[in-house]
């Protein structure tokens, strides 16, 4: 019989299928279906290695063209609901104390997230998102952006009125639009000071906007020395520096106080910003006492809120900077004529409008900056120095070393970690997510795959019932045990 039932709407639109065989063989049917698991992965199901894929300048080029997958098969979580119960309720996976007194996590289980971002959150952040609608003008949301705005101020240390935060919808990498788009002009200089990938996608935005990106660069691990950087400074007048406080892919800290010394001293006009991505909440700064001219950042890290925030601290001078541009800014969206007078208002508690805020993201960033701000700063960065005096001292302890060798060169949230001889990133990684962890694998293009990642920054540090960190450590050990054993070494 013949079915005259029309196609489905859309249906001419679709691929036309290979055909299949009206009984498919069993063992292939299996064969596929395990092959369609192992594609499956909680750290990169979506770069699937087999595929003829064109190389790409992203942090996952290198780790996609390994020639070891690392995938493991991807196991949804079950969110049926359950029926009641009198026992009392389990533990989440990084709350194993049995005490009463320690608050249970609401969130599912799920592997703890120790890559450098985005990071574990606390309860009441996450909870924050599930705020109801409001308008974007309201009075109460109005409040609150004004609020968060004012805690902006308080993250980076500032009380100068002439300096405004900035809090705008988009990614950390957004930062680097507003710097290239409003206060470097075309065939303007740039010095970029490069110490990891991040330095080369900063020069290249800039690029993109028309400014001359000269990199002063030092080999991995390392960072330009101050003698080099300034003597680059007397070579040439340069609109803008920029240094990348933490670069990830490396776990480089570059001393952003003494580079900001050294700008004042030698090329007073040129203006000092800091891609604090990485660090802002996790690394001293001090934007006023340090004379900082921006320092751009993003919600997902440190701050320990979801990501979607582009968040920005600009001084005065680099405002008056901007207002005395010879041109137009290059960007619509990123042009700080349409967000200064936005900023400002909601920071007065006016209602004001360029485009829509994501209320739900404020609120979440809201709940982080007060839990933050609720404490000294010193005493936030005394904890990440800790936590990482403690990571550092246990991968020494497992005879491992760090990209940045030096100890004045390392990062307090996250360090980079070269592996053992024989083994490579696919090898370890999976390992230690079977352990309950996710670590990152390498960034740095030319030695992407001989390193992995650990991120120790936020709730995973400041919050005591936590044990996280031990948790990594653990789970590192026996993963590079166990990778160890695999190959024969």
């Amino acid at each position: 019989m013949v079915n005259s039932s029309p196609p489905p709407p859309g249906s001419h639109l679709r691929h036309t299928p290979r055909a299949l065989p009206s009984r498919a063989d069993p063992s292939e049917t299996l064969a596929s279906a395990r092959t369609t698991a192992e594609r499956l992965s909680l750290i990169s199901r979506h770069l699937d290695q087999r595929l003829p894929l064109p190389e790409l300048n992203t942090p996952f080029s290198t780790e996609r063209n390994s020639q070891v997958p690392d995938d493991i098969e991807y196991k949804p979580l079950d969110r049926s609901p359950t029926p009641p119960s009198s026992d009392p309720p389990a533990t989440s996976h990084h709350r194993q104390s049995s005490s009463p007194a320690v608050k249970m996590s609401a969130q599912a289980p799920h592997p703890t997230l120790l890559i450098p971002g985005p990071i574990e959150f606390d309860d009441a952040v996450l909870q924050s998102m599930g705020h109801y609608a409001e308008s974007h003008v309201a009075p109460g949301f109005v409040k609150t952006f004004g609020e968060t705005l004012t805690m902006v101020r308080k993250l980076f240390q500032s009380t100068n009125p002439s300096a405004q935060p900035f809090v705008v919808s988009g990614s950390g990498t957004l930062g680097w639009d507003f710097v290239a788009a409003n206060l470097v002009e075309k065939d303007e200089d740039a010095l970029v000071l490069h110490t990891g990938y991040f330095a080369d996608s900063f020069a290249s935005c800039l690029e993109t906007y028309g400014a001359n990106a000269t990199q002063l660069k030092a080999p991995i691990g390392e960072r330009p020395s101050f003698e080099q950087i300034e003597q680059a400074l007397k070579e040439k007048s340069y609109k803008v520096i920029t240094i990348t406080h933490v670069d990830t892919s490396t776990g480089v800290l570059s001393d952003i106080k003494r580079v900001a010394e050294i700008v004042r001293r030698v090329s007073p006009d040129t203006l000092v910003v800091v891609d604090g991505v990485c660090s802002v909440g996790c690394e001293e700064i001090a934007f006023d006492e340090w004379d900082l001219d921006v320092v751009l950042t993003a919600s997902q890290k440190a701050i320990g809120c979801p990501p979607g925030l582009s968040i920005l601290m600009v001084s005065g001078r680099a405002i008056e900077t901007f207002k005395a541009r010879k041109t137009p800014p290059s960007s619509y969206y990123s042009s700080m004529a349409n967000w200064l007078p936005i900023m400002q208002n909601y920071e007065n508690l006016k209602p004001s409008y360029f485009a829509t805020p994501p209320t739900q993201l404020v609120h979440a960033l809201h709940t982080t900056l007060s839990q933050i701000t609720a404490r000294p700063m010193q005493e936030r960065f005394d904890l990440h120095t800790a936590a990482s005096n403690r990571v550092k001292a246990a991968i020494a302890g497992l005879g491992l070393t760090q990209l940045a060798s030096k100890p004045e060169n390392q990062a307090h949230a996250m360090t980079a970690i070269w592996l053992p001889e024989g083994l490579a990133a696919p090898d370890v990684l999976p390992g230690i997510l079977k352990r309950g962890v996710i670590f990152a694998g390498g960034l740095h293009k030319e030695v992407a795959t001989k390193y992995i990642r650990f991120g120790h920054m936020g709730v995973s540090i400041t919050d005591p019932a936590r044990t996280d960190i031990t948790k990594a450590i653990a789970a590192l050990q026996e993963a590079i045990t166990e990778a160890k054993q695999a190959k024969g070494l």
